[in-house]
């Protein structure tokens, strides 16, 4: 029987791709993760394995325009902030983010670390929001854009 497959990502395999991350925008923010979708060739989906250690945060809380995420809890115990409410999560929960996403973000409470696959689309074009500071992203062709709210304009309705 073949044991290597580009298709099949083992344990040990993903174990050895954990990469360390933090938001630039949240000192609290530490992970280690890795794509799995975009290792085994998936361009339309993305799907993620993540760790976060006890006290830290996954990511800063944000929504998104175009691409829905979803967050399926492994192990650990964290709190996830969904719009202005907060839920404790665990083992077997899971999350859906549909589009427009209300904004939302997780934080491990636990004393281990919090475990978990999250993923989403992959379009070509996403515009989230990060509204506590007031930014707004657009990632599109390849290149990610930072505006400030302050900056828009208003431009007119499409009626005119």
């Amino acid at each position: 029987m073949v044991d290597r497959h580009p298709l099949l990502l083992r344990a040990e395999q993903i174990a050895a791709n954990l990469q360390p991350f933090s938001h630039p925008w949240n000192a609290n923010s530490e992970l280690s993760g890795t794509q799995l979708g975009k290792a085994v060739g998936l361009k339309r989906t993305g799907v993620n394995f993540i760790r976060v250690p006890p006290g830290k945060e996954s990511f800063i809380y944000h929504s998104h325009h175009r691409e829905e995420e979803w967050i399926y809890i492994l192990s650990g115990y964290g709190v996830a902030e969904i719009g202005e409410e907060e839920f404790e999560v665990n083992p077997g929960d899971f999350m859906g983010f549909p589009t427009p996403s209300v904004a939302h973000h997780l934080r491990n409470i636990g004393d281990e670390d919090l475990v978990y696959l999250t993923g989403g689309e992959n379009l070509d074009v996403e515009i989230a929001e990060f509204p506590r500071l007031g930014k707004r992203m657009i990632r599109r062709e390849g290149a990610i854009e930072i505006y400030d709210f302050s900056d828009a304009k208003p431009f007119g309705t499409l009626d005119t």
